[in-house]
């Protein structure tokens, strides 16, 4: 959404805000969210795909419970529409922002122009490199070390793959260099080819690179896509190619629509490690909300990861995100950040 001028902008925020700006305050909170209210923006550099909405949710949930007036801001993989946003929140004069994603050359002045100003930051899988801004990351080199363990586990440690990878993302940065240590590691997996794009249209611009790559490789049995909507492109394409048979996809994240397409029958999608992103969005909220308060946060902050095998999911009949946290307590849940005023049982 883009804004003629910072006044504008600011009205139109204004409005965002005002419909819960009547939040109650928590008894025994420090100040300010003893009187509720506290204006927090959460500016997002992607919207599209079922983990970034999960995400959101969750970060709304754990808003409501602290009395957060919340703003979300509908990233749409534009870092200068990004970089005005974090703009309009510093105009407007909110308490904190948390950063979800983004390109770290795009926007990190303008997010020190926000810590000048005394606004709280945080970031989500976005490595600023500024030390006034906590980072909040689901231990990528973990998730991508469970997915390619479990690789090796189905197809021995020798095979032709495929390998999904964009650059300048660091979620995608950090699970690639695991990538490239497993590689050393296991010197008879043969990387043939490497494609990616991030964009509002991950997914089938990713199935389109992916029956190209299949197409002139036919000797692919494995791939390793670690990001979901990657994952969900490939699948497209072994599908649309008719070799759903032949290869097996390895992924990291997961949603309902994710859970549904791993355990349907002939899905060659074999296992994701996740974190459940609902509770990563509550951990960036209670981060940011910790710093509002005057409270010291760790500069790093990791969200641990699960993996999740076809198996094991059709094996527990579970069909979505919500059956999941109820059947698995260690994805439903994280203490990570928090503290005794913080309503439990969110997360």
């Amino acid at each position: 959404m883009k804004y003629v001028n910072g006044l504008a902008a600011a009205s139109v925020l204004f409005v965002g805000f005002a419909g819960c700006a009547a939040a109650a305050g928590i008894d025994g909170a420090p100040a300010p969210f003893n009187k509720g209210g506290v204006k927090v923006a959460l500016i997002s550099y992607i919207s599209a795909g079922d983990f970034f909405q999960s995400y959101q949710a969750g970060a709304q949930a754990q808003a409501s419970k602290l009395g957060i007036d919340l703003r979300i801001f509908p990233g749409k993989q534009n870092a200068a529409e990004q970089r005005e946003q974090i703009q309009q929140a510093i105009n407007l004069g909110v308490a904190g922002i948390v950063v979800d994603h983004g390109l770290p050359e795009s926007i990190g002045d303008v997010v020190q122009q926000a810590v000048d100003a005394g606004i709280k930051v945080v970031a989500f899988d976005v490595n600023l490199n500024n030390p006034a801004v906590p980072q909040i990351e689901q231990s990528d080199h973990e998730l991508a070390r469970l997915a390619l363990e479990q690789a090796v586990k189905e197809n021995g440690s020798k095979f032709q793959a495929g390998y999904v990878y964009v650059a300048g993302f660091a979620p995608l940065d950090r699970r690639n260099e695991t990538w490239e240590k497993f590689k050393s590691d296991n010197p008879d997996v043969v990387e043939k080819t490497r494609f990616g794009v991030v964009s509002d249209t991950t997914a089938t611009s990713t199935a389109d690179q992916a029956k190209a790559a299949f197409i002139a490789n036919p000797d692919i049995k494995v791939v390793f896509a670690p990001y979901d909507e990657f994952a969900r492109g490939v699948k497209l394409a072994a599908r649309d190619l008719g070799i759903a048979d032949k290869i097996r996809i390895y992924s990291a994240d997961v949603s309902t629509a994710d859970i549904q397409e791993i355990t349907e029958e002939g899905s060659p999608w074999a296992a994701t490690a996740a974190t459940n992103p609902a509770v990563v969005g509550a951990v960036s909220i209670r981060a940011v909300a910790l710093k509002i308060a005057g409270t010291d946060v760790p500069r790093q902050i990791v969200v641990k990861p699960a993996l999740l095998t076809q198996a094991a999911l059709r094996e527990a009949g579970v069909k979505t995100i919500d059956e999941l946290a109820a059947k698995v307590r260690s994805f439903s849940t994280s203490d990570a950040v928090t503290a005794d005023w913080i309503p439990a049982n969110l997360y």
